[in-house]
C-alpha cells in the first residue's frame, strides 16, 4: 500500500455501480456535474452481475424448458427434450449479463465517468481512499452519493459454502439439482425456487411465516401457490430452519415446525431469508453520518444525510430494496447535488415477483387504502375473461384496480398472471397522473393483448363490465 499518496481532487464521486450507483452517476454527469464512480467487483454491482438480470436469464430458460415437454395439448410433442445446462449457464452469463455490464461501462464512459477500482474508506467528511490489494489512492471530494448496496444475510447453522449457498451460488450451479431446498420463501427464494423447478429439480421451499411472498396479498399468492403445487413444488409454511449438515454428495437441512423436528436432504439448499446493507468497513461512523439500528442510512427526501454535501441512495436506506427504487433515488440526489428542486414520491413505486405466474403490484391495496381512511373499491378483473391469455394458454391470475369511492381516481393496482410486470406500468403512470377509471377506460386498448384487462377492470370499476 502506498504511504503518503498525493490526494486528488474531485468533483461528486459516487460509491458503487449498481443500478443505484451508475444512474446517479450518469445523471450528474448529465448535470455538469465531473464525476467519479467506485467499484470494488464488476460494474453493474449485484443487480447485473448476481441478481436481478441472471435470475431473469433463468426463469426464462426454465420457462421454455417446461413447455417444450407440456405442449402436448397444442398438438405440439416433442420427445427426449434435453438441457445442456453448461451451455444455458454460458448464455446466462456472455449473452446475457456480459452485455448488459459491458453496457453500462461504455454508457459511463462516453458520459466522461472516471471508474476507478477498489474499495473506498471515508478518512474524514471530505477524503476517501480506495483501495485495492497492493496500493491505494486518497481523493478530496465536493459530493459524494453512497451506493453500495446489499448482501445476502447468513443464518446460524448455515454457513455459507459448499451445498449451502446464497442467491449468488443457486445462480451459478454447474448442474441442475436433483432436490432443491429453499430457506424463505420470498421473492428471491420463490423466484428460483419455480425456476428449477420449471428445469426438473424436486423442490422445497421452507417459508418461516404463514405464506410464502408475505408481501403480496393472499389472493394473489393463492394463484402463485396454485401454479406451484402443479409443478410440484412443496411449500411448507411456518418452518423454522435449525442447521444444515453437509456430505460429499448431500445436504440434511433440520427444520421445526409446530414444535415438530423434521428434516429433509437435498443436493443444495439456498438460503434466502433477506439481506443487510453493505454500510459497514467504510468509515461512515468515523465521518458521523447518521443510522438506524439496522445499520441504514438516515436520509432526507432528497437522499441527503446528516451531512450537507453526502447522499444515500438504493439498499442502504429506508424503504423497499429494489433496483428501480435505487435507480430512482439515484436520479434525485444527482439533480439535487445540481441544485434542482427535486425530492422524492414513491406512491407509484411497482414491485414484481418474477414466480410463475407473476405478481405485481402499485400504488396502495385495498387494505393499506383503508388503514389511511379512504373509501375505496376493488374491483376485480379475471384473465380467464381474456382472449390474449386464453389463447396462451395462461388464464391463472387478474387484474384488480383500488379505485377511491368519492371520485373514481385509482390509488393503486395489483395484478397476477402473464405479463404482469409489463402491464403494470400503464397503472403506475395512471396513478402517478391522477388518472380515474374512466380516463383508463376510455382509453382505446389494442386487441387480443393482456392490457385489454385493465381497461375491463376499468369498466368493472365503473359499474359498466363488458366481458364479466
Amino acid at each position: 500500500m502506498v504511504v503518503g499518496d498525493f490526494a486528488i481532487e474531485l468533483d461528486t464521486v459516487v460509491i458503487g455501480s449498481g443500478p443505484g450507483g451508475y444512474v446517479a452517476a450518469i445523471r450528474a454527469a448529465q448535470t455538469g456535474q465531473k464525476v467519479a464512480i467506485v467499484e470494488k467487483n464488476k460494474i453493474g454491482g449485484v443487480c447485473l452481475n448476481v441478481g436481478c438480470i441472471p435470475s431473469k436469464a433463468l426463469i426464462s430458460a426454465g420457462h421454455h424448458f417446461n413447455q417444450a415437454q407440456h405442449s402436448d395439448f397444442m398438438g405440439i410433442s416433442a420427445s427426449d427434450v434435453k438441457i445442456d445446462f453448461t451451455k444455458t449457464q454460458d448464455w446466462k452469463d456472455n449473452q446475457v449479463v456480459k452485455k448488459l455490464t459491458s453496457g453500462i461501462e461504455f454508457l459511463l464512459k462516453k458520459n466522461k465517468i472516471e471508474i476507478l477500482r477498489g474499495e473506498a474508506f471515508f478518512v474524514d467528511d471530505r477524503t476517501l481512499r480506495v483501495m485495492q490489494e497492493e496500493s491505494a489512492q486518497t481523493y478530496t471530494f465536493n459530493h459524494a452519493i453512497i451506493a453500495t448496496g446489499s448482501r445476502p444475510i447468513e443464518i446460524p447453522g448455515f454457513a455459507f459454502g459448499g451445498r449451502v449457498v446464497d442467491s449468488t451460488g443457486a445462480l451459478n450451479f454447474k448442474e441442475i439439482p436433483k432436490r432443491f431446498v429453499v430457506i424463505g420463501g420470498g421473492v428471491v427464494g420463490t423466484e428460483l425456487g419455480c425456476a428449477y423447478a420449471n428445469l426438473g429439480s424436486e423442490v422445497t421451499i421452507l417459508e418461516g411465516s404463514k405464506q410464502i411472498l408475505p408481501s403480496f396479498e393472499k389472493d394473489m399468492v393463492k394463484v402463485v401457490e396454485k401454479s406451484f403445487k402443479k409443478k410440484g413444488i412443496k411449500v411448507i409454511t411456518q418452518a423454522m430452519a435449525k442447521k444444515a449438515i453437509q456430505s460429499d454428495d448431500h445436504v440434511t437441512i433440520s427444520y421445526e415446525v409446530k414444535g415438530k423436528e423434521e428434516s429433509i436432504e437435498a443436493d443444495y439448499v439456498l438460503v434466502s431469508v433477506g439481506r443487510k446493507p453493505n454500510t459497514d468497513e467504510m468509515g461512515l461512523d468515523v465521518i458521523g453520518v447518521e443510522m438506524t439500528e439496522k445499520g441504514l442510512v438516515k436520509v432526507d427526501a432528497q437522499g441527503k444525510t446528516n451531512l450537507d454535501h453526502i447522499y444515500a441512495i438504493g439498499d442502504i436506506v429506508p424503504g423497499a430494496a429494489l433496483a428501480h427504487k435505487a435507480s430512482y433515488e439515484g436520479k434525485i440526489a444527482a439533480e439535487a447535488i445540481a441544485g434542482e428542486k427535486v425530492a422524492v414520491d414513491y406512491i407509484g413505486m411497482p414491485a414484481v415477483a418474477f414466480t410463475d405466474p407473476e405478481l405485481a403490484s402499485v400504488g396502495l391495496t385495498e387494505a393499506e387504502a383503508k388503514e389511511k381512511g379512504m373509501k375505496v373499491k376493488a374491483s376485480k378483473f379475471p384473465l380467464a375473461g381474456n382472449g390474449r391469455a386464453l389463447s396462451l394458454n395462461q388464464t391463472d391470475g387478474f387484474v384488480k384496480l383500488v379505485t377511491r369511492e368519492v371520485d373514481q381516481v385509482l390509488v393503486g393496482a395489483q395484478i397476477v398472471g402473464v405479463s404482469a410486470s409489463d402491464v403494470l406500468a400503464e397503472l403506475g403512470l395512471a396513478i402517478e397522473a391522477g388518472m380515474n377509471a374512466e380516463d383508463i377506460a376510455l382509453t382505446i386498448h389494442s386487441h387480443p393483448s393482456i392490457s385489454e384487462t385493465v381497461m375491463d377492470a376499468a369498466e368493472l370499476a365503473l359499474g359498466r363490465p363488458i366481458h364479466v
